[in-house]
């Protein structure tokens, strides 16, 4: 289900002559890993902190990170709101702060913006991203916004899923609360969207400073603590069960494998791709970006691949969505690690937005938040898969058929 940046610094670009990279070859070995210096041969790191996917707003222009509106249009603004009511009353008819409905509100944009979705990654459903095979329900009944926060706060009738009241969460932060229930790939996706969520919350008019019972009587809940009070967390079930057990375990496929170098390849564009910049242009801008060290990218890897090659925006809400379903068949080179420079690499990260960087040759790719959140690392292309364990899709040309 949902993102904090890999520990290691981004390496220097060294400028140096053949002859001085082979006498440097032993060193590089030794430290490549922490300085995050790529080679041609990069090996799997040990298991990292799940990195940030991507959210790049409503029309993939990248105004989501940090502010109120999270990049959302008056009309899915008006969604927003109108949901956020629902979940409110919910809240407030079990009794509970309004503290609580600031962490389901945060949970919902960090999950679905709000938005009571029909599908999402493998199964999940609904604002919550729910999933039907770990027991949140039917579809159905995940897509009725009362049922899923009501699942969201009070979990199963046996306590199994936990939901918010399950656990010690008034103990905890807005984001470790969200994530002890949502037990994400990327534990912190949900303290960034606080801003958002109270901006919301003001527009709804929901009182977050709402008095109430962290633990109220839940009225058929089964089993021991069915009466209320304060439950117990054993610790289990914080993991989604089909999250790896080891970083290493979650494969792309044929044919690579996390931590295999990814090659360059010599396909040249088709003649329907037409960019404001050159793929060298783009190319260029991009690790001019990466120098800079300018703190803007947060959360917004589709925004930065059509920025580097000249567009005001993608036009597309998701980056995985930009390679299943704007990106013709024919375009699509799934698996593929032989992808040439300037292509644009994609990645299921297993949260609905998922992950696009830019290829730059060499086994390396300009990426967003994959070293420091905001900034743009030029970094191995295999970090993605090793540092975030995200599941490499497949590259394709740097095609916008929606930018502007």
């Amino acid at each position: 289900m949902a993102l904090a940046a890999g520990a290691a610094r981004r390496g220097l670009a060294l400028k140096v002559g053949l002859p001085l990279v082979a006498a440097l070859m032993a060193f590089l070995i030794l430290v490549g890993m922490m300085a995050g210096f790529g080679g041609g041969s990069a090996s799997a790191a040990g298991c990292e902190q799940p990195g940030l996917p991507a959210d790049d707003g409503e029309y993939g222009d990248g105004r989501s990170g940090g502010d109120e509106t999270g990049g959302a249009g008056k009309e899915l603004r008006a969604r927003q709101v109108a949901h956020a009511k629902i979940i409110d009353e919910v809240a407030k008819e079990g009794k509970l702060p309004g503290r609580a409905t600031l962490i389901a509100l945060m949970t919902g944009l960090a999950e679905s913006q709000l938005e009571n979705l029909k599908g999402g990654d493998r199964d999940s459903v609904g604002i919550f991203q729910q999933r039907p095979s770990t027991g949140w329900g039917t579809p159905a009944q995940i897509n009725d916004i009362k049922y899923s926060t009501r699942m969201f706060l009070f979990g199963g009738d046996s306590g199994d899923p936990p939901g918010l009241t399950d656990i010690a969460w008034e103990n905890l932060s807005l984001n470790d609360a969200a994530q002890k229930v949502q037990r994400s790939g990327f534990p912190n996706a949900y303290g960034p969207k606080e801003t958002q969520a109270r901006s919301i919350a003001r527009e709804a008019g929901i009182d977050l400073e709402r008095a109430g019972e962290n633990h109220p009587a839940q009225p058929g809940r089964n089993g021991s603590n069915g009466g209320g009070g304060d439950r117990k967390d054993d610790g289990k079930g914080d993991k989604d069960p089909d999250e790896p057990q080891d970083c290493e375990q979650r494969g792309s496929g044929e044919p690579g494998k996390p931590g295999e170098p990814f090659h360059d390849g010599n396909a040249g564009w088709p003649n329907g791709v037409k960019n404001p910049l050159s793929t060298a242009d783009a190319i260029r801008k991009a690790r001019a970006e990466a120098d800079s060290h300018r703190s803007q990218w947060y959360q917004k890897c589709l925004a930065f691949t059509s920025i580097m090659y000249g567009w005001s925006f993608s036009g597309t809400n998701y980056a995985i969505d930009h390679y299943q379903v704007e990106m013709p068949k024919d375009m699509r080179h799934d698996g593929d690690r032989n992808p040439p420079p300037g292509a644009l690499m994609f990645w299921d990260t297993g949260h609905r937005a998922g992950h696009v960087a830019i290829y730059l040759g060499d086994g390396k790719i300009a990426s967003n938040d994959i070293v420091t959140p905001g900034e743009i690392s030029v970094v191995p292309a295999t970090d993605i898969e090793t540092k975030w364990r995200a599941k490499y899709l497949g590259w394709s040309p740097p095609y916008y058929p929606k930018g502007g």
